[in-house]
């Protein structure tokens, strides 16, 4: 017994009160919440933490059906001219087809005997009537028929996470985001709860499929030179202790609360677990901290939950897991004295065996 009680006991987790201890001190280094259904909707209010899976996002609006010409996009005219003596057509001809344009830097096309014309930023049916216009000065009877085809400037980038990744021309100004995923195919299965970003104008927007699919009012327009990237969600949290699993898991969906964590970490060990000690830790940023309740008072917090009760149970059903937060199911000391006497057991049948 001797030997025994100066030895540290083999142990896979740490125990609740070891855990807690220094919550006692005169000065400890972290805060403990007991997690209850009547501190659970004051808790959410808290500052969040984490990497977070919506940064912002642009609401849904609607565009005219129209494209606008761009710098970079394809023109193509064809110019209709009945006189005899025409500039353009021989005389068996009615029609003159000028080669494919491109739309200048200075938003200009080159028409023969009408020089530039400026139409970027029209739509195409405004463009026809400028060129038709520049050329009725020399061409008084010209009718003209234009064709576009959007170019770099009009199209939207699929970066990755579709079937079909590539840059899409927008046809109009009321192209939104989910008619681009659909045109490259639609989101990639293998994603785990994918998540949309959209790069504009060196911002980026961030928010999860999910959402993006559950309100129409989230469906956002789509810019020339927006690019959008699809990948799995980055965040994560640690399941350590008396779980089904130690590791870092990633986020199934939008919200994960605390019984569903330890429900995708394959629950609590029946033979080791402390139902009375799941933990959660969480790490605050100092300008979080708040002395009046409505934010922790300090950076390292612990919630504890007690799931031998129905308001324990509740709480973890409605208490919100953080990215990076660490789950942590204590050991129940029962199997430390398990232990104890499995190592008695095994002295007493050694020096059992050593008398013989």
């Amino acid at each position: 017994m001797t030997t025994l009680s100066g030895c540290d006991l083999p142990r896979g987790a740490a125990i609740n009160t070891q855990v807690l201890r220094e919550q006692n001190a005169e000065n400890p280094s972290f805060a403990v919440v007991p997690v209850s259904r009547a501190n659970t909707t004051e808790l959410a209010e808290w500052p969040s933490t984490g990497r977070q899976s919506q940064t912002g996002w642009i609401g849904a609006t609607r565009g005219p059906a129209s494209p606008v010409i761009r710098t970079g996009d394809s023109i193509e005219i064809a110019i209709w001219d009945s006189q005899e003596n025409s500039l353009l057509t021989a005389p068996e001809q009615k029609t003159a087809q000028m080669p494919r344009t491109t739309v200048s830097a200075n938003g200009s096309v080159f028409l023969p005997y009408a020089g530039e014309v400026v139409i970027r930023g029209l739509t195409p049916e405004r463009a026809r009537e400028a060129v038709q216009q520049a050329l009725g000065q020399v061409l008084a009877d010209a009718q003209v028929q234009l064709s576009h085809t959007p170019g770099r400037q009009n199209a939207a980038d699929l970066v990755s996470g579709v079937r079909n990744p590539g840059s899409i021309p927008l046809a109009d100004r009321n192209t939104s985001i989910l008619s681009l995923i659909a045109q490259g195919g639609g989101i990639a299965p293998d994603l785990t709860n994918p998540v949309v970003r959209l790069i504009r104008n060196g911002k980026t927007y961030q928010i999860s499929a999910e959402k993006l699919f559950a309100n129409g009012d989230y469906n956002t327009l789509l810019r020339g030179g927006d690019k959008v990237v699809i990948e799995s969600d980055r965040r994560r949290f640690t399941a350590l202790g008396a779980t089904g699993s130690e590791e870092l898991v990633a986020f199934p969906q939008e919200d994960l609360t605390a019984i569903e964590a330890l429900a995708l970490i394959g629950g609590l060990q029946d033979t080791r677990a402390n139902p009375k000690g799941v933990l959660v830790l969480r790490e605050y940023a100092a300008e979080a901290l708040r002395a009046d309740g409505s934010g922790p008072a300090m950076e390292d917090v612990v919630f504890t939950f007690d799931l031998t009760t129905a308001d324990g149970l509740f709480a973890a059903r409605n208490f919100h897991i953080n990215p990076d937060d660490t789950v942590l199911a204590t050991e129940s000391p029962v199997t430390s004295a398990r232990t104890i006497l499995g190592l008695l057991g095994t002295s007493v049948g050694v020096a059992n065996t050593l008398s013989q």
